[in-house]
């Protein structure tokens, strides 16, 4: 390219530059409309400012261009500095990482259309247009990674601010404080969470001592799961943070009360298997108002302990008063369990457990051997051939009640035929007489 052909584009460049810079006033609203029209994100915001916050910064990446031009320079990070404001205005907004970095491609093709404009049918000038296309593709480029990065570190900013304003609330809540403004309150009306809401508190950790015992992230992420489970369910989000090294939950009761919650709780631990992050998750029986989260929170961590090494989820709310006393037993109650109960026990969940299962049914049955064969899909025969098994290698009397109970607390404390994660078993709670 010669001296004079040189001269020629960059005489063409300049009144592209001044030309465009002259349009801005009519290019800026046009970048805006065209951003309206095709991003439904942007047209059905509510945000006032929304509007006013994109045309400043389409102004301001337009002008990054012309200065370009004027310069005879490529745009440099330094010059996106709006962009990492608006980036953070924009998550505000309730504007998603994908319409933000579409609204700024739309802006950019407003910008190549004015260009274009500016350039009219002077041929030096369309060809100096053409040699900007590589320009106006840095631009492009640059600005949306920058955008991008913005957007995903304001992201995070935010994310860690909300998790800390959770948890915070949470540290109140079972601190015994009840009144809140600002951010806590708010938290609290998304959630339903009134003073005097009745609510479930979940406790939740890592479940024994798997080799892929979740790490924090994995725990913070599990949070999210949980703190989700109530929203899956049609019914809201719940209050739920990573607290140490345990998830500490705040439930409003449902409409469907305590076992609609459990379940939805139930369906987050399953998804979390699912990732192979076993939680151990005790949930407290139904309280009323905000003042009584820190005895839920107590009996919460019962039941998670009750689980031991197991991952699952065991709640209150659905066991008996009788399956709840064995939670809390201590190594006393251990120790009076009869050497040859003890025995039968051990050899027998060994075995399989068939006859641990057939007792339990039994009791569940109001020791009514024929209504428990029937529940377990047997032969009555089958039934009483097992019931006399356990009576031989026991000692009990199964005829009497007394003897029964017996058996049944030191399967209780022995940890075997516990409630599943899935389902809470009969309660031998209903027990009441022999049958006749």
């Amino acid at each position: 390219m010669t001296i004079e052909s040189d001269t020629k584009l960059l005489r063409a460049r300049a009144r592209i530059a001044a030309s465009v810079e002259a349009s801005l006033g009519v290019m800026v609203p046009a970048a805006v409309e065209a951003i309206w029209a095709q991003v439904p994100a942007y047209r059905d915001s509510s945000d006032a400012k929304l509007r006013a916050d994109v045309t400043i910064h389409v102004e301001a990446i337009f002008r990054t261009f012309v200065a370009g031009l004027t310069k005879d320079r490529p745009a440099r990070r330094a010059d996106f500095a709006s962009t990492r404001e608006q980036a953070t205005h924009r998550i505000a907004q309730g504007i998603s990482l994908a319409d933000f970095l579409q609204a700024f491609r739309i802006g950019q093709l407003t910008l190549w259309q004015g260009v274009l404009d500016a350039a009219g049918d002077d041929q030096e000038a369309r060809d100096a247009a053409l040699l900007l296309v590589a320009q106006i593709m840095h631009v492009i480029e640059l600005g949306s990674t920058v955008a991008a990065e913005a957007y995903v570190e304001a992201q995070q900013h935010q994310q860690a601010q909300r998790d800390r304003v959770r948890r915070d609330l949470i540290e109140d809540l079972l601190a015994g404080r009840t009144t809140f403004t600002g951010q806590k309150r708010s938290i609290l009306q998304a959630t339903g969470l009134g003073p005097d809401a009745r609510l479930l508190v979940a406790a939740a950790a890592p479940a024994g001592d798997y080799p892929d015992s979740p790490d924090d992230q994995a725990l913070a992420d599990a949070a999210a799961v949980i703190s989700g489970a109530r929203a899956r369910n049609a019914a809201g989000a719940s209050l739920a943070t990573l607290r140490q090294d345990e998830i500490v939950g705040v439930l409003p009761v449902p409409p469907g009360g305590a076992t609609a919650a459990v379940s939805s709780l139930r369906r987050a631990h399953a998804e979390l298997q699912q990732r192979r992050v076993r939680l151990a998750i005790g949930v407290s029986t139904v309280h009323t108002g905000l003042h009584e989260v820190g005895e839920a929170y107590a009996e919460a961590r019962v039941a998670r302990e009750g689980l031991g090494a197991t991952d699952g989820v065991l709640a209150l709310p659905l066991l008996s008063a009788f399956e709840y006393l064995v939670l809390r037993e201590g190594q006393t109650a251990q120790r009076l369990i009869r050497p040859e109960v003890r025995r039968f026990v051990t050899e027998d969940v060994a075995a399989g457990g068939a006859l641990i299962a057939t007792l339990l049914e039994y009791a569940a049955s109001d020791l009514n051997a024929k209504i428990a064969a029937k529940r377990l899909h047997m032969h009555v025969n089958t039934a009483y051939y097992r019931l006399e098994r356990i009576a031989e290698r026991t000692g009990c009397d199964l005829r009497k009640l007394a003897d029964v109970v017996e058996l049944v607390i030191a399967i209780r404390l022995l940890g075997a035929g516990q409630p599943t994660a899935s389902q809470p078993s009969a309660s031998p709670a209903t027990v009441t007489a022999p049958a006749t």
